[in-house]
């Protein structure tokens, strides 16, 4: 048997920007015996978590369940809308919107990748402006979608999805627009119905709060339109099955039971009024992100991401000074400290580390965060401008929750 929880003493700080920590409670909530998906009681837990996960994304039309990870979701949303040889605008804000580009064209559809060049392109968010000019200039409206990802997690930029959405009107042109919300789902603010997207992909393991595992289309209705003329091949990720028995709570398939178990109890928790709701999370996340970039800048060190109007409220992205290798302060930090901090991928890979700040979290898990990498920079030889420990102590200290955590006893 795999040896997993080998920490001696105490619990590992994962602080990577996702998989994010499972609390407790969702832990027991999966723990519970698996039911009968085709009865009566599942159907029920169908239902519940169909109309949570809409609140969630803040739709009032279908939410495409899956058994899958955010990969799947992407696969999904281009297959079933779009036919071979399609052409789609997608843009480079980091490493996923990359990979996301080279499924594309794995699947047979011709993506065009816009965006600014070098690594200084993955350092901003997306550029609406370009979009609206390649839209205008596209007269015979070739270009089927947009595709667009809201936070990347490589970089720690959260775009305005809102100016992608105008861009488009503004061009007067027909192409769905679709977002990758995985990283930024119930993390950063997100509203697929008032911001006019018609597919937003995510997965579970990220503000959700659960395990990897579970991933999601939210689908307008000018999307669905386009899926009944589609040709790209699809079967098990086909929306029409699902959306057909997702009416009474049920599946064409074998769902992921205790994930959704996990999911129903994620949503009372994220929803939970006494908690401040949707616009608690978003401002717990908002207020941590700052802290943690009040302690990267005490430190002397630049944040990946160079514009402030686009920090991500999920993470932070933290660049390490001409010949250090992020990866190797990465590994003091987690060999002495025990705390996993996120990577640096593709054209950043070595040149930073990523402090997730999302989730099941709080302002001492952050803190302890932040000493073991003001720790683990010192050991690799790192030389700080100041503290960022206190840095961030000042930070916290001096700007309360925004809503005050209940008494315990």
């Amino acid at each position: 048997m795999l040896t997993l929880d080998f920490h001696p003493t105490g619990r590992h700080f994962l602080q990577i920007p996702g998989p994010s920590p499972v609390p407790d409670r969702i832990l027991r909530a999966m723990s519970l015996p698996t039911i009968d998906h085709r009865g009566p009681e599942f159907g029920a837990l169908g239902l519940r978590v169909l109309k949570g996960i809409q609140q969630i994304f803040q739709t009032k039309h279908p939410v495409i369940i899956y058994p899958a990870s955010g990969t799947g979701a992407w696969e999904a949303a281009l297959c079933n809308v779009l036919s071979p040889g399609d052409q789609v605008l997608m843009y480079e804000t980091g490493h996923f919107a990359s990979l996301w580009n080279k499924m594309a064209l794995r699947l047979g559809i011709k993506p065009e990748f816009l965006g600014l060049p070098g690594a200084e392109g993955w350092r901003r968010g997306v550029q609406a402006d370009m979009i609206e000019a390649r839209l205008k200039a596209d007269t015979q409206h070739a270009i089927k979608a947009v595709c667009v990802v809201h936070n990347e997690t490589s970089t720690g930029v959260t775009s305005n999805i809102v100016a992608v959405r105008k861009a488009i009107d503004a061009a007067k042109h027909p192409a769905l627009l679709m977002v990758d919300s995985i990283s930024g789902l119930a993390s950063a603010e997100y509203k697929h119905d008032e911001w006019g997207v018609d597919v937003t992909i995510s997965g579970s393991h990220k503000g959700l709060m659960l395990p990897p595992g579970i991933s999601f289309n939210a689908v307008s209705p000018k999307a669905i339109a386009a899926s009944k003329t589609a040709k790209l091949p699809k079967a098990f990720w086909a929306w029409d099955e699902i959306i057909e028995m997702n009416s009474s709570g049920y599946w064409p398939y074998t769902p992921n039971t205790n994930l959704l178990y996990g999911l129903a109890e994620a949503c009372d928790m994220l929803l939970a009024p006494e908690h401040g709701g949707l616009a608690g999370v978003f401002a717990r996340h908002q207020r941590w992100g700052e802290g943690v970039r009040a302690g990267v800048r005490a430190w002397g060190l630049e944040i990946q991401c160079a514009d402030a109007s686009v920090y991500s409220p999920v993470l932070t992205g933290v660049m390490t000074p001409e010949g250090v290798d992020a990866d190797a302060v990465r590994r003091i930090i987690y060999e002495r400290f025990d705390c996993s901090l996120g990577t640096g991928l593709g054209k950043v890979k070595g040149r930073m580390f990523r402090i997730g700040h999302l989730g099941d979290c709080n302002d001492l898990t952050l803190m302890a965060a932040l000493a073991g990498c003001e720790m683990g920079l010192k050991l690799a030889g790192v030389k700080l401008a100041g503290s960022g420990v206190q840095a961030a102590m000042d930070y916290f200290a001096s700007h309360a929750a925004p809503v005050p955590m209940r008494k315990a006893a």
